[in-house]
């Protein structure tokens, strides 16, 4: 389930573009998946005018569903910032996770959750719910409960595969294709992996 607000969305889809955070172009995902779209939120989330009000609408989103956190977790590095100014708009700790030397996510720095705990996470993209899914499993490993993901950007089309509610502001249809499949390969137009050359090279 993704819950969304049309103003909002308008409004932050236009801030995005300001920013120069919504991309198009040829894009080499983090899961492998070449796509038409990237959404650079580092660039939106750099501005804490921007941040601070959309994350009072997120919050928003999560009072008016009943729901009461006793935790925001941000996964690193995306859901870091977001994770931080939710948890301050809702009055809760806000802690985040990140990969060990193996390449697993867990808790490190001293953060901890307790067994019945309830958590919100926070990402500022869900792209497949992939890595989302991955932070559930290891709070739920630790005795907590999930009540909801909530995101600035949804880009999988309502079709997260998660087995808890989806809060996001703005959904953004972008489409992916498998490497060997794509037709932007297929068309000749260089591949870009976002973060590995200047901002420039994007617009």
């Amino acid at each position: 389930m993704t819950v969304s607000q049309t103003t909002t969305s308008a409004t932050l889809e236009q801030q995005l573009l300001q920013e120069d955070a919504l991309l198009r172009g040829h894009f080499r995902l983090s899961s492998g998946l070449h796509s038409d779209t990237y959404v650079q939120c580092a660039r939106f989330l750099r501005r804490p005018d921007l941040a601070e009000p959309a994350a009072r609408q997120l919050a928003q989103l999560i009072q008016q569903a009943g729901l009461q956190p006793d935790v925001v977790v941000g996964p690193a590095m995306g859901g870091v910032v977001i994770g931080y100014e939710l948890a301050r708009q809702l009055g809760v700790p806000g802690i985040f996770t990140e990969r060990d030397d193996t390449g697993q996510m867990t808790l490190r720095r001293g953060f901890t959750v307790e067994p019945g705990q309830k958590i919100v996470i926070a990402e500022d993209v869900v792209t497949t719910g992939k890595s989302t899914n991955e932070v559930a499993r290891l709070l739920i490993s630790l005795g907590a409960e999930i009540l909801a993901v909530v995101s600035l950007i949804d880009r999988t089309g309502g079709n997260a595969e998660l087995s808890f509610p989806n809060f996001a502001l703005l959904p953004v249809t972008a489409a992916t294709y498998a490497p060997d499949e794509c037709p932007l390969c297929r068309a000749g137009i260089p591949v870009v992996k976002p973060g590995s050359r200047p901002d420039k090279a994007f617009s």
